[in-house]
């Protein structure tokens, strides 16, 4: 169900499938990034007995070239064949989601009000200011299609996301318009949500947190994250986003047989 590539997958970036039992977790990373990135809560959640999925997004896990051409509307529609393949096989699905994953998540939520549940580490809703855009805006304009990439932002000494080393500008565009997007509709959000928000997110404003927990109509459960930076499931605080978003999972997905 995956989609073609045209370059080999990083070692380590490649998709993961876990056959649990009837309970679905979907699981979905970032901009730039890949299933590395998510990986621990990915196996975390199928420790629990979950069927698992952590598709490799469109454009991303190989070389750059391949995202450059690849928009909002491409990521969502892997997003949503993913969550409808899951969601053909279990019973219910809840939704675990890191930066762009995050927003996915929100947007599969607003279509799916059966969605059972969201974990959402550092999600993009609000982006950036006016003046940023306007900047990427004028560096396209003047031909540039790649700026120095926005990967690895983690705190932990060691600690390496294997995400790209530059950010196609016409991509995150894209991207910055599929936020706003899930922006206006976050009031049809209705389920649960687990929110964890790093205080310190060189990438992502946690303003785009405020937004999420005061625009659901579900209840929120928001932890701030100290010591971690966007890469939080990779950072100090990972065992703890772990732990807590397993029990969370479990709690809002209805024990049943394998």
């Amino acid at each position: 169900m995956w989609p073609a590539v045209s370059a080999p997958i990083i070692p380590g970036a490649e998709p993961y499938s876990a056959a649990g039992d009837r309970r679905g977790a979907l699981v979905l990373h970032g901009f730039t990034g890949n299933p590395q990135s998510m990986r621990g809560l990915a196996l975390a959640l199928a420790a629990a007995g979950l069927t698992v999925e952590l598709p490799l997004l469109p454009g991303h896990g190989t070389e750059v070239a391949d995202m450059v051409p690849t928009r909002w509307e491409d990521w969502a529609a892997a997003a949503e064949a993913a969550y409808a393949d899951l969601a053909s096989r279990c019973e219910a699905v809840a939704i675990v989601g890191l930066s762009m994953g995050g927003t996915l998540g929100v947007w599969l939520a607003e279509q799916h009000p059966e969605v059972a549940g969201l974990v959402l580490v550092n999600p993009l809703v609000v982006p950036p200011a006016p003046d940023t855009v306007a900047f990427i805006d004028a560096l396209i304009e003047g031909g540039d299609e790649l700026a120095p990439g926005v990967g690895s932002d983690i705190a932990l000494e060691g600690a390496v996301e294997a995400a790209y080393a530059e950010l196609p500008l016409r991509a995150v565009r894209s991207l910055f318009a599929g936020a706003q997007q899930v922006a206006a509709g976050l009031g049809a959000v209705a389920c649960p949500v687990l929110l964890f928000s790093s205080r310190n997110d060189h990438v992502v404003d946690p303003v785009s947190g405020d937004r999420v927990a005061e625009g659901v109509a579900g209840p929120v459960e928001r932890v701030m994250l100290e010591r971690s930076f966007h890469v939080a499931t990779l950072d100090f605080d990972k065992d703890e986003i772990e732990s807590r978003t397993v029990a969370f999972v479990r709690g809002v997905l209805a024990p049943t047989g394998a």
